[in-house]
């Protein structure tokens, strides 16, 4: 009997050992900072990953048991690793077509603006459309001298394209300038206006000069009348673009993508993408609200929820209003320097309580761009509503509002009370912030404009992103503009209204954990802890530790997606 017990308890040893002997990890990291967003464990030394999933996050000590003869290695060499950064709210074929056409976003000038585009029109066939955007007048070192409303006027931009129809999109994408020929395509001229502007209607505007002359520039909805004469992205420059947005992605740490408004023809084009293994950036796909046939088409078949988590369709993008750089944002009283005009909706307030009212039965998120206080206070007031009609589905509807920019006091306690996500874009405040108070003045400024903070202890979600092609995609800048409250160039000393800066770990969260529970993801990804998924983001330097004064210089020195190495600088 002995002898038995003996022998059975040795084989029971010999296979307790083979089976607490950890399988060989595919990868490796250590040798650097790890910042999780785990609040249980802030920081490790390493991490080993088995397919595309995290299976050890600890010490350096502990990993090497994770490591066998196949298993790869990464030596961070000293630099910072965190979670895989989320873009919360960007366009990404706007983001391709960027990389395609002309980019205004870093000119200085008008002149500049008239510059490239005579570059651009010696380049191209008489009669061909010259494309651009990213121009911001408020941004300009120096402005023209004729102005009207804010805006310069086409005539030098129409004196050097005489032969080319031009329109050039506003960095924010709520205006355009055309030139002369476009405008002559389109049927735009003093005798037609005031026809035009009525089938329009109050969602867009076509800006005249004293003369009642058209200048050129188109607001909000009224860019319809240039941009349908404008030939269609053919299947060809849409793949391009697609590639050359997953590429810049990739390049800037960016891990996952909350693309803000897709088409029919874009979701065909990412399923074909994610079919084919090109999906190097995980996408969370907002279905355009611009299609209702589109929506209902959803609404029939319900969410599309990804198991590898390479594309998601589960929430539909409305427009609501426009962009406080073109004066379209909707206010609750008139702009400071322009005293005739409050903005505009761009969307009709029963369409928006009457998606918000669907969306919550079909399993769907809304997410609707409110830029100007009037906006969300007629957002929240729908989403409310939406809720108190059907409290069982409201509990984890996780709506959101898009910008949340210049919000009135009494909401922004609504958006924790109501669980509504604020999908904020840090980098704006950097690059609005200096002209931004002349549109609301100081006290609406102070009050409710960029409120991160106080949102936040509202209990309220506040998610980051950059908007881009609004912004450059660049993570690190709003990572620097969401801590610091300053311009890129530091200014001011100390930050504007510094009270609403966020902490590093905040700012830390709202580009990884809170992103990712943004798109209903926060179990699987956001976070570097067992069983979440592989992506990482690894910086040249210490983001959360080095001064304000050097977050800037950080670079993106590697990307990791499920495992994988898509970005090596």
């Amino acid at each position: 009997m002995k002898l038995i017990l003996y022998t059975f308890f040795g084989v029971f040893l010999m296979m307790t050992a083979c089976t607490s002997k950890k399988q060989p990890a595919d990868m490796v990291i250590l040798g650097g900072r790890i910042y999780t967003a785990n609040e249980q464990q802030a920081t490790v030394e390493a991490v080993a990953i088995k397919g595309d999933t995290i299976a050890f996050a600890g010490t350096e000590k502990e990993v090497r048991e994770w490591m066998g003869d196949h298993t790869e290695v990464i030596d961070l060499k000293g630099k910072t690793m965190t979670p895989g950064f989320i873009e919360s709210h960007g366009h990404i074929m706007g983001l391709g077509y960027n990389e395609l056409q002309l980019d205004l976003m870093d000119v200085k000038s008008f002149e500049e603006i008239v510059a490239e585009v005579k570059a651009a029109v010696a380049k191209a066939e008489p009669g061909q459309w010259i494309i651009g955007r990213g121009w911001h007048q408020d941004k300009w070192d120096t402005k023209p001298e004729v102005m009207v409303k804010g805006f310069p006027v086409h005539q030098l931009l129409s004196e050097v394209s005489p032969n080319n129809p031009v329109f050039l999109r506003h960095a924010s994408g709520h205006a355009g300038f055309a030139n002369a020929k476009a405008m002559q395509l389109a049927g735009v001229n003093q005798l037609s206006i005031e026809k035009l502007g009525k089938e329009i209607g109050e969602g867009g505007e076509i800006i005249r000069d004293p003369l009642g002359n058209p200048t050129g520039l188109f607001n909000e909805r009224a860019q319809g009348l240039i941009s349908q004469y404008i030939p269609d992205n053919t299947a060809e420059s849409d793949a391009q673009a697609l590639e050359l947005a997953i590429a810049a992605c990739s390049r800037n740490g960016i891990t996952s993508f909350h693309d803000a408004g897709a088409s029919r023809e874009n979701i065909a084009l990412f399923e074909k993408f994610k079919a084919e293994g090109k999906l190097n950036a995980r996408l969370y796909v907002m279905i355009t609200g611009f299609d209702r046939d589109l929506i209902n088409e959803w609404y029939k078949k319900g969410p599309e929820i990804d198991a590898t988590h390479r594309l998601t369709i589960r929430s539909i993008k409305l427009n609501c209003d426009g962009a406080l750089g073109s004066r379209g944002a909707w206010l609750l009283a008139p702009y400071t320097d322009r005293p005739d005009f409050s903005g505009m909706a761009t969307l009709p307030m029963d369409t928006v309580m009457k998606t918000s009212r669907e969306a919550l039965i079909h399993g769907f998120q809304v997410c609707a761009h409110a830029i100007g206080d009037r906006a969300n206070r007629e957002i929240l007031d729908r989403y409310e509503m939406a809720f108190k009609a059907n409290p069982d589905k409201a509990g984890n509807a996780r709506y959101r509002i898009e910008h949340a920019q210049h919000i009135d006091p009494a909401d922004i306690p609504r958006f924790g009370k109501l669980g509504v996500i604020a999908a904020v874009q840090a980098i704006h405040m950097s690059s609005d912030r200096p002209w931004a108070i002349d549109r609301l003045g100081e006290k609406r400024i102070r009050e409710g404009a960029y409120m991160w903070q106080s949102l936040l202890k509202s209990g309220a979600k506040v998610i980051n992103g950059t908007d881009v092609p609004v912004e450059p995609i660049n993570p690190i800048a709003s990572f620097f503009a969401a801590v610091t409250r300053q311009t890129l160039k530091g200014q001011p000393e100390g930050g504007y209204e510094p009270a609403e800066k966020m902490t590093r770990d905040q700012a830390l969260k709202s580009y990884t954990l809170d992103a990712a529970y943004g798109e209903f993801e926060e179990k699987n990804k956001g976070s570097i802890e067992p069983g979440k998924l592989a992506d990482f983001t690894i910086f040249s330097k210490d983001i959360m530790k080095v001064p304000d004064n050097e977050i800037l210089s950080a670079e993106v020195a590697m990307t990791i997606v499920g495992g994988k190495v898509v970005y090596k600088k």
